[in-house]
């Protein structure tokens, strides 16, 4: 049930059921963090494996000590730069919090959103929210309504928030020692990052106990063989007699070499690109292909965003 109505989702919350919000990154399929029934039902409905940790979500960075403790300075520095925003930060948790919510952990991965919809729903609400992406276990995030309601149909109630306004997830930021690191890339660029706190090392994939989301090697996939290159008509060379759906950056591609291409910037704009690619690829995904070639982005800012992304949706 696609809703537009914030106390329809409060009650639905209030009664330990899920709710798909919009935030400026994707939908989050949310759920009462005190509420282990409403935790439990977002492992079962997402099929998602109880070691992979869900993304805590606050109303503002006064909440922060509610869910987390020992903040290191630089955590303070990030969050009071770029909250509310999609920036999550991955912070020794209180000790009240479900083992749910941490998979085990000693740390919670927490963030405040900046869409005007959840905010005023987190504001009305007496608790934070567990969201993790609205989408089953590994597959394409969502970053509409419409793909929320492709996934689970009339199962949840999904909070219309319109279109997201970036496009790709938060970058999710830890601290070893105190020190950042980077553990998923996001819509804040390692860039934007070290102007605040200096260098920051980057973790390596992790798929037995990922110390946050996004860490496995493969994550966000299309149900469709999709492919990834630096040369879109070599590759479109090899598989003359499949129905190619091309995935471009620019207007390299024509139309009429392919089933289906989608640019996501004429002008070559990242920024522009990341906020279009869940849905190209959401599109391509329903085009009935037999094979998405996607162009590797350029390895800067959100460029290598985009291609973490796209290398995780090809893994194996």
């Amino acid at each position: 049930m696609i809703i537009k109505d914030i106390e329809k989702a409060k009650a639905a919350l209030e009664k330990n059921d899920l709710v798909a919000i919009p935030t400026e990154t994707v939908y989050g399929l949310a759920g009462n963090i005190y509420s282990d029934v409403a935790l439990g039902k977002i492992f079962e409905t997402k099929k998602r494996p109880h070691f992979n940790p869900l993304i805590v979500h606050i109303k503002s960075q006064d909440s922060l000590s509610e869910v987390a403790k020992e903040i290191p300075e630089k955590a303070m520095m990030l969050a009071t730069t770029f909250w509310p925003g999609p920036l999550t930060l991955v912070l020794k948790k209180q000790n009240h919090l479900s083992e749910l919510i941490t998979a085990g952990k000693n740390t919670v991965a927490v963030r405040v959103p900046n869409h005007p919809l959840a905010l005023a729903l987190l504001n009305d609400l007496d608790f934070p929210l567990a969201a993790p992406s609205a989408n089953l276990f590994k597959s394409l995030s969502p970053t509409s309504a419409g793909h929320v309601y492709k996934n689970f149909g009339e199962e949840i109630t999904i909070l219309d928030g319109g279109e997201c306004q970036l496009g790709i997830e938060s970058t999710i930021i830890g601290f070893e020692k105190n020190e950042p690191i980077l553990y998923r890339f996001g819509s804040i660029t390692v860039e934007e990052i070290e102007k605040v706190v200096g260098k920051i090392s980057i973790a390596e994939s992790n798929n037995s106990q990922p110390s946050a989301p996004g860490m496995l090697s493969q994550h966000y996939s299309p149900k469709t063989k999709l492919c990834l290159t630096n040369d879109l008509r070599a590759e479109i060379q090899k598989s003359p007699h499949l129905k190619i759906g091309v995935l471009q950056l620019t207007n390299m591609i024509g139309n009429n070499e392919v089933s289906k291409v989608l640019t996501l910037s004429k002008t070559g704009n990242l920024r522009e690109a990341a906020k279009k690619f869940y849905g190209a690829l959401h599109q391509l995904d329903l085009g009935d292909l037999d094979l998405i070639i996607a162009e590797k982005m350029p390895n800067t800012g959100l460029g290598k965003t985009i291609n973490d992304r796209l290398n995780r949706a090809i893994s194996k």
